[in-house]
């Protein structure tokens, strides 16, 4: 077969890929259009999701995010929380170093 076939086969079959592939990318941004218009007809309003009187039943505890970020109790939890997970979890590694096993009674001790 002479180099010219096999480039303008080559060239063919790059075409057909992209070709499907592109068809592919224009079926998912439909379906995906279609997906978003769906839920935007068939989800309810926010207004019925967030109630307005949830803090009358508890006064004193509803707090916003705003209210709780300036009186720095957000950055007082999450600090707790890291504290708590690091003394459960204890880190294995340091600095990526690795320690040594200890050596077992008997053996021969590692002496560089």
């Amino acid at each position: 077969m002479p180099v010219s076939h096999l480039l303008l086969e080559g060239l063919r079959l790059m075409v057909i890929g992209m070709g499907i592939v592109f068809a592919f990318l224009l079926l998912l941004v439909g379906v995906l259009r279609l997906l978003s218009q769906a839920v935007q007809r068939f989800a309810p309003e926010p207004s019925l999701l967030a109630s307005p009187d949830v803090g009358a039943a508890s006064p004193g505890l509803a707090v916003t995010p705003a209210e709780a970020l300036a009186g720095g109790e957000l950055v007082a939890v999450i600090a707790a929380a890291i504290a708590c997970y690091r003394r459960d979890h204890p880190p294995r590694l340091r600095l990526g170093i690795v320690p040594a096993p200890p050596d077992k009674p008997g053996s021969p001790s590692r002496q560089s």
